[in-house]
């Protein structure tokens, strides 16, 4: 996966901006963006919905998944296997396992779905026309690139740039959820 170096360095501002926040603030903030992604539809109708566990200082799903299940959603995350990526069901936080890059995934036997409503997906930074800054190991667009669905990115207002350099292979996202407000992009 290539990155340019423009890349690399607003990526590594934007994560320095995003470490900066207090883990209270990001409590706060979290809280008031899971408020938020019930307010769009696609989201409150999804049957199947692919979340993430946050490392670092991404906002906090904990509480979204674990009212999505409880609500008898079918809740997916991410597993790591190689160059691609696919999406498990778990029935509680027992169902994962420490995996790739230290991130919680489930565990190898859980069923594969990777035909999902929505997905939420790990931003670091993202502009208003849906244009993401990942990680930059590119997992999430080589699985949006095939599996066609509803993407929302979770992030903080502070990492909503106006310019990212999209590469060829960037998939455009079509929310994004911050504590302020919520953006349907112009995809």
């Amino acid at each position: 996966m290539e990155d340019n170096s423009e890349k690399k360095s607003l990526r590594n501002l934007l994560l320095e901006k995003r470490d900066g926040t207090s883990f209270d603030l990001m409590k706060i903030a979290s809280e008031k963006i899971s408020k938020k992604l019930k307010k769009i539809k696609g989201f409150r109708d999804a049957q199947k919905i692919g979340a993430y566990y946050p490392i670092g200082s991404e906002i906090l799903t904990q509480n979204i998944i674990q009212e999505l299940l409880s609500n008898g959603k079918q809740v997916f995350l991410p597993r790591v296997s190689g160059e691609l990526m696919d999406f498990k069901k778990i029935s509680d936080f027992s169902s994962l396992e420490k995996g790739s890059f230290d991130i919680m995934e489930p565990k190898m036997e859980c069923e594969t779905e990777n035909n999902l409503d929505v997905v939420l997906v790990p931003t670091v930074g993202i502009t208003p026309r849906g244009v993401r800054l990942g990680y930059g190991h590119g997992y999430y667009d080589r699985f949006l690139a095939v599996h066609k669905t509803v993407t929302i990115s979770l992030i903080l207002e502070k990492q909503v740039v106006k310019n990212i350099p999209k590469s060829e292979q960037d998939v455009l996202i079509d929310w994004v959820v911050t504590e302020d407000r919520i953006i349907k992009t112009q995809r």
